[in-house]
């Protein structure tokens, strides 16, 4: 089994600032859009909130990247593509496996940026998109996901599975250290040196359970196993979050 910490949403390069936590909630901000989205900031209720955070720049008119996808009956549809969907796949990432999403934050007046897991996605389905049928397809860009509504490589790969998002910003679901930077992360025990992609350097991995997470990239796999500690981890995260 795998655990991928996926980050998304609004940084300092994609839309220009934090996502807020709004009274007590953490509302991710999806990235700016091109011409493959039919979704605006306006269409999401986030119109005001995309203007704050990036201090102007986006309003409610602006088409965003809705992507994870995060549905009314508890599903989520989250796309991926490029480098990064290779990553996946090389790493071996599929059904039963576990997405934490993860983004920059910070309380909607006031507080220090930090990242926070803010939801999750256990896959039972994939999708690819350059493989399957066009009714499949027409499935997703009905539902407006960006990645079926215009193809963003060859290996582009939809998620789909049980997902949502959390309804409170707890301590929990923190995972930059109290003081930050950012990038500064309190690791769970059973994540070690080793044991999660794109952490190779042995620098990263320091004392007192903490991690100095990479600055750039987007997926980052930890291959558990069969082991249990990182199982009942995950499951307190999910109840945090209100699987």
């Amino acid at each position: 089994m795998k655990i991928v910490f996926s980050r998304k949403g609004f940084d300092s390069a994609a839309g220009g600032g934090s996502s807020p936590i709004v009274d007590g909630k953490p509302v991710s901000l999806p990235i700016p859009a091109g011409t493959a989205s039919r979704t605006s900031y306006g269409d999401l209720g986030l119109g005001e909130l995309a203007a704050k955070s990036s201090r102007g720049r986006l309003g409610a008119d602006d088409l965003c990247h809705h992507d994870p996808m995060f549905r009314d009956d508890g599903t989520c549809i989250f796309g991926q593509v490029g480098a990064a969907q290779t990553h996946l796949a090389n790493r071996g990432v599929g059904i039963g496996d576990v997405f934490l999403f993860f983004g920059l934050f910070r309380e909607e007046d006031s507080g220090e940026p930090h990242h926070r897991i803010f939801g999750y996605l256990r896959v039972e389905r994939m999708v690819h998109l350059g493989a399957c049928g066009e009714d499949e397809r027409c499935e997703f860009a009905a539902r407006l996901h960006p990645h079926a509504l215009g193809m963003h490589g060859a290996n582009d790969c939809l998620y789909v599975g049980r997902g949502t998002t959390a309804a409170a910003a707890s301590e929990t679901l923190r995972l930059t250290v109290p003081g930050g930077p950012p990038s500064l992360w309190k690791r769970p025990d059973w994540l070690r040196e080793g044991g999660l992609s794109y952490h190779d350097r042995p620098n990263r991995w320091l004392r007192g359970g903490r991690l100095r997470s990479v600055a750039r990239g987007q997926e980052f796999v930890a291959d558990i196993g069969r082991r249990q500690a990182p199982r009942d981890w995950l499951a307190r995260i999910l109840t945090e979050i209100g699987e």
